[in-house]
């Protein structure tokens, strides 16, 4: 029976690809990535020169994205069966499959949704380090300190909800950034933890770019996290 295996990449330096993601796809006979309609896709931009040559590339495009709000019955209409289809491939696929993902696969990872829709004893996950640690060491900075509590958060949640979890950390990653970031930057604001956050866009990439928040306009790339970093007890 052949396997689905899938890869987390790391942050996006593929040097930060741990070495038996590397191995094992050095070895595929065939790659799967997410990707959106007419895009090339992040993950499959990651291991760009990496895919053997005569390996078969099976693109798993989205039916939607931004198009639809997440909270619209719509969206996991749409999504649903997409994810159901595409484990029923991949599980019936006739070699092993290695599935890519940016990241680590179980952290915020698409790939989520087809593990639990596979059969236990066909999927195995390889980790990688999340996106999140090659942002924080962009800034130079240790994003906790002696007891620091570190809280992520999507930042699709609403405003009230973002500001009250702000407030109640002492550090901080925001994720899912896009079109919420005005929100983002309210709630901070609100738990006056805007002069302290900063903003890393496509950290460990050649386009990475750091700065602080609170000057930034203008919409942000997917790839970005905000930081605010911990002051926590030292010696």
């Amino acid at each position: 029976m052949a396997r689905v295996i899938c890869i987390g990449l790391g942050p996006g330096d593929p040097d930060l690809m741990s070495v038996r993601a590397h191995r094992l796809l050095a070895g595929a006979r065939i790659v799967a990535y997410f990707r959106k309609a007419g895009r090339p896709g992040q993950a499959r931009r990651m291991v760009e020169g990496l895919i053997p040559e005569d390996a078969e590339e099976w693109p798993m495009e989205y039916p939607v994205t931004t198009e639809i709000p997440l909270g619209d019955p719509a969206y996991n209409a749409a999504l649903a069966p997409f994810y159901a289809d595409w484990a029923a491939r991949l599980a019936a696929a006739p070699h092993d499959v290695i599935v890519l993902c940016e990241g680590d696969p179980f952290f915020y990872g698409s790939f989520m949704h087809l593990h639990s829709r596979l059969p236990r004893d066909q999927v195995e996950v390889v980790p990688g380090i999340p996106g999140m640690a090659g942002c924080w060491t962009a800034t130079g900075q240790p994003i906790t300190w002696g007891d620091d509590v570190l809280t992520v958060l999507p930042a699709t949640l609403p405003q009230a909800e973002l500001a009250r979890r702000i407030r109640d950390t002492d550090a901080l990653v925001a994720m899912k950034i896009g079109r919420n970031l005005p929100r983002l930057r309210a709630a901070l604001a609100e738990a006056g933890r805007l002069q302290d956050a900063w903003l890393v866009e496509h950290g460990t990439m050649p386009a990475e770019r750091v700065r602080p928040l609170a000057g930034v306009e203008g919409p942000v790339p997917y790839f970005s996290i905000v930081l605010v970093h911990g002051r926590g007890r030292r010696p």
